[in-house]
C-alpha cells in the first residue's frame, strides 16, 4: 500500500518508528488537552491564534493554502472550541452551586453532530471531486497532494460510505458530561449512542478517504490519526470519541500547516503504490461496513420505535449503559 522514501535512506524500521512517534504524540497531546480546562483553552484558543499569524504572515509561500486544508484546520479547531465550551461553560452562584451550564442547553447539543457531519461531507465532496477530475488518470503533483492522486470508482464507493456514515449519526441530544472523580477531572463530552460499530465504520471510511485523496498523508493521517482517538475512546476516555477525534485532528492539522515538509518531502514522506485493486478493496470494505451500520440502525429504529434523530436508539445495549454510568 505504501513505499517509504528509500531515496532519502528511510528504512522500513525507521518508517514504522516515525509512525509510532506520531501516534504516541497524538495520544499524549489529547490527554494533555482533555485533562485540564486550562490546557484545552491553550490548545484550541491561544495556540491556533498564534499559528494563524505565523501561517499567513510568515509562511504564506510554504504552508497549505488550498481550500480543503484551510477548511479542515479551522473547522476542526472550531469543533474543539465548541466542545470545550459545552464541557466547561457554566454559571455558579456565590455559594459555588451551578445555576446554569451550556451542556444543559439542548440547542447547543446540535452542534457536535453538525460539526461532525460537516467534516464528513467536506471529505465526501473531495472524494467526488477527485473521482470526477482524475477518473482512471494519475494527476501528478497537485495543490495539497505532492505526489498526486489516482481517481476511479473507489472514490464514488467511498463517498457513498461517507454519506451513510453521516446518516447513521444518532442520539444527538443524548450528549452528557463525565462526572469528575479523583482520577479523572476531564469533564469529557460523552456521547453514549455513538458506539464502537459506528466508530469502526467511520475509521474505515476515513482511512479510505485519506488513501484516495491525500495518499502521502494516509500513513500518518489515515492510520495514526484514526487509531489514537479510537484507542482513547475505548480505554482512558471511554465514550468521548468525538471529542478525542476533534482534538487529535485539530492538532494534526496545525502541525501539518506548520511543517508541511514533514509530509511532502524528505525522509518522512510515505507514498502510495497506486494500485487500483488496493483502492477498490479498501473502499469496498468501508462501504460494506457502513451499509451494515445503516441496516442495523434501521432495524433498531423499526424494532424499538425510537427516532434516532430525536432521541437515542441504542439505550438497551450494554456498552451504552456503561458509558451512561460515567455521566454526572
Amino acid at each position: 500500500m505504501w513505499t517509504f522514501n528509500a531515496e532519502e535512506g528511510t528504512t522500513t524500521a525507521q518508517g514504522f518508528g516515525i509512525w509510532f512517534l506520531v501516534f504516541i504524540s497524538l495520544f499524549v497531546f489529547n490527554e494533555f488537552a482533555r485533562r485540564w480546562k486550562w490546557a484545552g483553552f491553550f490548545s484550541f484558543f491561544i495556540l491556533p491564534s498564534l499559528l494563524t499569524v505565523l501561517w499567513f504572515f510568515f509562511m504564506k509561500e510554504k504552508t497549505y493554502t488550498d481550500w480543503f486544508h484551510l477548511v479542515k484546520v479551522y473547522s476542526a479547531t472550531a469543533g474543539c472550541i465548541i466542545f470545550w465550551a459545552i464541557r466547561h461553560v457554566q454559571i455558579k452562584d456565590n455559594k459555588g452551586t451551578v445555576r446554569w451550564r451550556l451542556a444543559n442547553v439542548k440547542f447547543a447539543l446540535v452542534f457536535p453532530a453538525l460539526i461532525l457531519a460537516v467534516n464528513i461531507i467536506e471529505a465526501v465532496t473531495r472524494d467526488f471531486q477527485v473521482g470526477k477530475e482524475y477518473w482512471n488518470l494519475f494527476s501528478g503533483p497537485i495543490e495539497g497532494e505532492v505526489t498526486g492522486v489516482l481517481g476511479g470508482p473507489w472514490n464514488y464507493m467511498n463517498a457513498m460510505a461517507g454519506i451513510l456514515n453521516t446518516v447513521t449519526i444518532t442520539g444527538w441530544f443524548g450528549i452528557v458530561i463525565r462526572k469528575e472523580t479523583n482520577s479523572d477531572k476531564s469533564r469529557d463530552m460523552l456521547w453514549p449512542d455513538m458506539l464502537w460499530f459506528w466508530i469502526i465504520a467511520y475509521d474505515l471510511w476515513n482511512f479510505s478517504y485519506t488513501y484516495n485523496c491525500i495518499p502521502t498523508h494516509s500513513w500518518y493521517a489515515g492510520l495514526a490519526l484514526l487509531i489514537a482517538p479510537t484507542l482513547c475512546a475505548f480505554t482512558l476516555g471511554k465514550g468521548a470519541w468525538l471529542q478525542h477525534r476533534a482534538q487529535t485532528l485539530a492538532i494534526w492539522c496545525m502541525f501539518a500547516q506548520t511543517f508541511p515538509t514533514f509530509l511532502d518531502s524528505g525522509a518522512y514522506v510515505v507514498k502510495s503504490t497506486y494500485q487500483p485493486w488496493i483502492y477498490t478493496s479498501v473502499a469496498a470494505i468501508a462501504l460494506a461496513s457502513n451499509v451494515v451500520v445503516f441496516c442495523y440502525m434501521i432495524y433498531k429504529w423499526v424494532k424499538t420505535k425510537r427516532n434516532p434523530y430525536a432521541g437515542e436508539i441504542f439505550t438497551d445495549l450494554g456498552e451504552y449503559k456503561t458509558i451512561k454510568a460515567l455521566a454526572e
